[in-house]
């Protein structure tokens, strides 16, 4: 007596095998260019953050709150950084938990190891007396406490406008100075 089901059984057994070698085969290609790029994004010296939002405080008072829809944490201790490349929004509280200002860019940077943040491209910081300063580029000493920048700004106040290039001023911009002005506006007319 022979067995009939051999041969068949054979045949599949070997096309099942062609099959499975053919699907690792195939399976185990990796492009270099989706290799390097899942490198360079388990990189362990940068970190990298969705939707944060940074809470400062100082003796048990909330200072300011910072809001950014990605940070980047450089960790390299030559260069150590939180970097914002998608903007930031951040907002100023004062000692009894009240907003005094808001600042939004469109980019930026803290470089803990010289404690310098550094905020650019639209650049916008309104207090909620009024004030309100626009430039490209904004750069704050934390050792100091002073604010400045030698690009164009627009410094809008209760009753004026000044255009210009430059500015100092402190931390809270009480005492910004205009270091090159264009022009000031009133926006009022004087009574006559």
């Amino acid at each position: 007596m022979t067995d009939r089901t051999s041969p068949s059984f054979s045949f599949l057994h070997l096309t099942t095998l062609a099959l499975v070698v053919t699907f690792i085969c195939c399976a185990c290609v990796n492009d270099p260019a989706d290799v390097a790029g899942l490198r360079d994004q388990l990189s362990d010296k940068v970190e990298a953050a969705d939707s944060i939002r940074i809470i400062f405080s100082d003796s048990g008072m909330v200072r300011a709150i910072i809001e950014a829809p990605v940070m980047m944490n450089y960790l390299e201790k030559s260069d150590q950084r939180q970097e914002f490349p998608n903007g930031l929004h951040a907002t100023f509280y004062d000692d009894f938990n009240n907003p005094t200002s808001t600042l939004v860019a469109k980019w930026g940077v803290y470089r803990s190891r010289n404690r310098n943040v550094t905020v650019r491209d639209s650049v916008v910081w309104e207090s909620t007396d009024l004030q309100k300063l626009e430039t490209e580029e904004l750069n704050w000493d934390e050792k100091t406490g002073q604010i400045h920048t030698n690009k164009f700004v627009v410094l809008r106040q209760p009753d004026y406008v000044i255009y210009g290039y430059g500015l100092e001023a402190d931390q809270g911009l009480a005492n910004a100075k205009v270091l090159q002005v264009d022009g000031r506006v009133p926006l009022s007319r004087p009574k006559e």
